[in-house]
């Protein structure tokens, strides 16, 4: 039975954690279904934006981690990266979402934490509920944020609150996680907010969009010279492009 749903809606692509009753507690298996329908997504060029979201109480409690070390062989097995893309099955769960050229917004209620909330982080936007609630919660289980946190949670908050949400775990709320940068926005419906960002989004060029994300995402952690010239080599083509359907 499958744990994400996924629907397509003329160019909008609807994907939901679909484990309502475990809060969306994040299995191996869900994991594995994340990739998958994130690959499936970016096959289709027809889909223009994707909204990601939770069913039931919470967006995600985070690493079912009782039902997720149950099996160490499988957590082992899928802790070795793939050499080509440099990630493991845990972290290619979330990065698959950041890889999309299409824009991916989050729609977050209910709980959002460590695991789910490195999912988050790793779409383009996140809209959350007034009452949601956000952790990096790993240190309380002895561990750190090994799902693509690393790339994410400083780039957006910096690295000290990066820190102190980490070491300290503790549960933030939404007005906080707006604050400091952690959400883009607070919405009563974050589903109808994501919803109108992406016909908005839509009605753009789908090549200058998935440049724009492209570019910002090889950008933000090089020298300037560097991004100079990743601008150049982003633009030209779009350039042609629009030179060769003004002929």
């Amino acid at each position: 039975m499958s744990t994400v749903a996924l629907t397509v809606d003329g160019n909008l692509a609807d994907v939901a954690l679909d484990r309502p009753g475990k809060h969306n507690g994040l299995t191996i298996e869900m994991m594995r279904e994340l990739t998958r329908v994130a690959r499936f997504i970016e096959s289709r060029k027809d889909i223009r934006a994707v909204i990601l979201r939770g069913n039931g109480p919470s967006f995600s409690s985070g690493l079912d981690i009782a039902g997720t070390m149950s099996n160490p062989l499988g957590v082992a097995r899928n802790f070795v990266p793939n050499p080509l893309r440099g990630t493991n099955s845990y972290q290619e769960a979330c990065w698959a979402w950041r890889r999309l050229p299409q824009p991916v917004i989050a729609s977050v209620h209910g709980h959002c934490y460590g695991g789910a909330l490195q999912l988050a982080l790793a779409a383009d936007f996140r809209f959350a509920t007034p009452d949601s609630d956000f952790s990096v919660m790993e240190v309380k289980h002895g561990l750190i944020p090994d799902m693509t946190g690393a790339a994410t949670l400083s780039r957006l908050v910096g690295l000290d609150k990066a820190l102190l949400l980490t070491m300290t775990a503790d549960r933030i709320d939404a007005a906080h996680a707006a604050r400091i940068g952690l959400i883009t926005e607070i919405s009563d419906d974050p589903i109808e907010s994501a919803r109108q960002l992406a016909e908005r989004i839509a009605e753009r060029s789908p090549h200058a969009v998935a440049a724009a994300k492209r570019l910002f995402d090889r950008t933000w952690h090089v020298s300037a010279r560097r991004a100079f010239g990743i601008e150049r080599a982003t633009q030209l083509p779009l350039i042609l492009r629009r030179a060769r359907f003004r002929r």
